[in-house]
């Protein structure tokens, strides 16, 4: 799936907003998209990777708490990430994602593939997601980044999601 970025940039430049990414499994490759448009400066202001739970604390503000009762791989944690990383880096907006991306790590519960996902726009409630990807790898972040993108330019262009469901969660 080719994501238009400019579609993105779009709506951000039309509320005068910042966006920021939270990051853990894709690795910062939805960052890389993102600043592989020129000019994105003028609306993306940076990124978090955190892949270890320590950073999830440390420079999102995932609460120790929300990590031991959930689990890295959450919407809870998606959630903490998404409104923490928006505080952190001061933007109105904010993707974040936290799954298993494999070969290894998954379970019966938590399956290699599971990914969840939370958007923070500062004119909403908090949406989250959980998608189940198949493939290898490389498979399993391309389309983390692809789903974590189109919903994104959906929220910014439509106000709304086009074929998607995800819930609302109050901030």
């Amino acid at each position: 799936m080719d994501v238009n970025i400019n579609l993105i940039a779009q709506g951000l430049l039309e509320r005068g907003w910042q966006l920021s990414t939270c990051e853990s499994c894709s690795g910062g490759w939805i960052a890389k998209r993102l600043t592989d448009v020129a000019g994105s400066s003028a609306w993306f202001a940076g990124a978090l990777v955190t892949y270890s739970n320590a950073l999830k604390q440390h420079l999102a503000g995932v609460s120790a708490r929300t990590l031991a009762e959930h689990g890295a791989v959450s919407e809870a944690v998606a959630q903490a990430m998404a409104t923490g990383c928006a505080r952190a880096t001061q933007t109105q907006a904010c993707v974040a994602v936290t799954g298993i991306a494999g070969p290894g790590g998954g379970s019966a519960a938590k399956p290699v593939g599971m990914v969840c996902f939370g958007w923070h726009l500062s004119d909403r409630d908090v949406l989250l997601d959980t998608q189940y990807f198949h493939g290898d790898r490389e498979q399993v972040r391309r389309q983390t980044v692809d789903h974590a993108l189109t919903v994104l330019a959906d929220l910014l262009q439509h106000g709304t999601l086009l074929g998607e469901t995800c819930r609302k969660t109050p901030r």
